[in-house]
């Protein structure tokens, strides 16, 4: 019988947590590793919805790209929505994985697939993880760490390069600082809110910077420095990661039912 303990070392590998963040809230945050993990879902966020979800399909793994209890808590009680979560997926045995930025900065995490979504060549990290961690936790050395940058196959349009992220994330909608005119060649990515790097992609002359969300000053740096800027949204430079980590563990546990959410959606919309 499939145990949480053997998901969670198999996504302990495939997402190495020497990876996460110092800040960071990764790996097993909730439930017993000797309980089965037959259903296995993904979501992006626990939220009210998603945990309902869980809880509903009979789920014995929720495994969530962002962490629940991310803040150490003093008490778990149901006088707050994040109490009401815990409490609820432990009454039905839930247990709780999230991989986060180990997950994003992951060989084949969600940085490294928005970098494949763009046909960019000579990928690598913009932040690379010391030599002796990488040689450690994986064979991929190269490929782990924080965010991504390479080349287009040819200098392309801004415009041109949103289209096929929109397409590609199944959006209508992208924020851009910079002319759509603009041809650019040297792209880095980093999904959700990745900010922080905007300085490391200057610094390897990268000419544009996709990532979610950004602060309205880190934009104002941006164009300062002539760099252009993609903001595809946090949930969408993410969402696609959990499903294509549901497909991950499907074909890793076939003898488990695997499922990314069907509930949670973007809280953010146009009118």
């Amino acid at each position: 019988m499939l145990k949480v303990g053997d998901v969670a070392r198999f996504l302990a590998d495939f997402a190495p947590l020497c990876l996460a963040e110092e800040w960071d809230n990764v790996g097993l945050l909730l439930g017993r590793r000797s309980q089965r993990a037959a259903r296995i879902m993904t979501c992006l966020t626990v939220t009210p919805a998603s945990a309902a979800e869980a809880v509903e399909e009979k789920a014995d793994l929720l495994v969530t790209h962002h962490p629940i209890l991310f803040r150490p808590a003093r008490r778990i009680i149901d006088d707050c929505p994040e109490g009401r979560i815990l409490l609820d997926l432990a009454a039905a045995k839930v247990a709780v994985y999230s991989p986060h930025t180990a997950f994003d900065s992951a060989a084949a995490g969600i940085n490294q697939r928005l970098a494949e979504a763009l046909s960019l060549a000579d990928v690598s990290p913009l932040r690379a993880l010391a030599p002796s961690a990488a040689a450690e936790s994986s064979p991929a050395a190269a490929l782990l760490g924080s965010g991504r940058y390479g080349t287009l196959p040819s200098p392309a349009s801004l415009a041109a390069v949103a289209r096929q992220l929109k397409k590609f994330l199944r959006i209508e909608h992208a924020q851009v600082v910079g002319d759509g005119k603009r041809k650019v060649r040297r792209v880095a990515v980093g999904c959700g809110s990745a900010g922080e790097l905007l300085g490391d992609a200057i610094g390897l002359g990268c000419e544009l910077f996709v990532t979610g969300e950004a602060r309205f000053h880190a934009c104002l740096e941006a164009e300062s420095a002539g760099v252009a800027m993609l903001l595809v949204g946090h949930y969408a430079s993410e969402r696609f990661g959990v499903e294509a980590l549901a497909a991950v563990l499907a074909d890793q546990f076939k003898e488990s039912k695997v499922w990314a959410s069907g509930r949670e959606r973007d809280p953010l919309d146009s009118i």
